[in-house]
């Protein structure tokens, strides 16, 4: 299962975070985010140890989907060393997901 991250955790488990990070900005009511969600939590599996792969509920955690400007959901954001570096709107195939990992290990 992907890492369940908060607004409380967020600066810990992400920004701080020696490895790159993969975030699933999603909500439970959302019909696209709930065919994302098996990808992400399979990704989670594959790039244990080498990456973070967690999951923000949008509608209870508000303050960091503000700050990186989600709009739409699903968005799945790529940080490394602190930092924004890349950006998925919508649902994509698993392979749009681990390469932009991949890019960053």
């Amino acid at each position: 299962m992907a890492l369940e991250i908060t607004d409380a955790t967020f600066e810990e488990q992400v920004l701080n975070s020696d490895k790159p990070v993969l975030v699933d900005f999603w909500a439970a009511w959302c019909g696209p985010c709930r065919m994302v969600g098996p990808i992400i939590d399979e990704i989670s599996k594959e790039y244990d140890g080498k990456a973070v792969v967690g999951k923000l509920d949008v509608d209870a955690n508000q303050e960091f989907a503000a700050k990186y400007g989600v709009r739409n959901i699903p968005t799945v954001l790529i940080f490394n060393d602190g930092e924004l570096v890349g950006r998925q709107v919508g649902v994509s195939p698993k392979d749009a997901y681990t390469k932009a990992i991949d890019e960053l290990l």
